[in-house]
Order: structure tokens, then sequence, then C-alpha cells
């Protein structure tokens, strides 16, 4: 996928904004960081613009990719929904060997959850930025899954506009 987004990046007209319009019911968050970071670097190397369009469904990963575009580059089509939650993770966690071990499985496992509750509280830093949502508000409704109407989204300022 990312590979794609890439591809299509590199094949876009060279002049005026650089429109990126996405839709999607999530995936892998750390792919959407990859392609928010190629955005990110393709605007603070060239001084391009890029804005970024979301059609329909905004979900998920969608929101995780949304967040590297400023605030005022970002819009919605009519009757779009942004879908914002906390990262999943599901995992077994074998204990197996010398005692002595054993917490070292335990604390290696810890720090993946801390190491993914960070990356996860600066990307919605990142959306937030620049808007009338507070990052505490967003924390507070992320573990729910807070579903957000293109009007609401524009008028809590996660977008500039509905297209």
């Amino acid at each position: 996928m990312y590979d794609s987004f890439k591809a299509q990046v590199a094949a876009a007209p060279t002049e005026g904004p650089l429109v990126v319009s996405i839709t999607t019911l999530g995936g892998d968050p750390e792919m959407a960081r990859a392609m928010g970071d190629h955005i990110r670097l393709l605007r603070e190397y060239t001084d391009r613009e890029t804005l970024f369009l979301g059609k329909v469904a905004v979900y998920s990963a969608g929101a995780t990719f949304m967040s590297a575009f400023p605030a005022d580059s970002r819009f919605l089509t009519r009757n779009s929904r942004l879908m914002i939650h906390e990262r999943q993770m599901t995992s077994t966690i074998q204990l197996n060997g010398p005692l002595n071990a054993l917490s070292y499985t335990l604390k290696a496992k810890l720090h993946e959850i801390e190491d993914s509750i960070n990356i996860q509280e600066e990307g919605f830093r990142d959306l937030v930025r620049g808007t009338k949502v507070d990052i505490e508000e967003l924390k507070a409704k992320a573990p729910s899954n807070w579903y957000i109407e293109a009007e609401e989204a524009r008028d809590l300022g996660l977008i500039l506009d509905i297209i």
C-alpha cells in the first residue's frame, strides 16, 4: 500500500497544490504514519501545499493519516464521518523458561504497550493541533470510538471546510 501511495504521489502533477483524497474504514496505523510522514516531508522540503480530502469514511488509520496535514488544510465531503479511537492490540504472552528470565518477557511487552501509547498520543496531538478540541477531550472520547460528522468536524476545527 505504501509503495502504491508513493508511486501515486510521484506521478502527480508537480505544479499547484497536492490534493490527497482518501476513503477508508481503517487499516494499519504504522502505514498511515509512514504515508503521513511522506506528506510532511514533501510539504516541509518543497514548500508545496498539501491538502487532505476525506470522502464518506475516514476511520481509524485514516484519521491518523489526516493528522499529518495541518487543520487548515483538511476537508471532508458532505455527509462524511471521522472515527477516532485508541490503538488496538491483541497479544498472547507465553511464559516459558527460567523464572529469572520471565520478568524480561513481561517487561518487554509492557515497553511495547507504553511506546504504542506514546505514538498514539503523538498522533492525537497532531490531530487536534490548531483546533478547538482539547487533547484531554480526545483522549476521553477515543476509547469508545468517537464518530464525528463532517459538520461537527468543521465546527470543532478538525477540518477547514466541507466540500
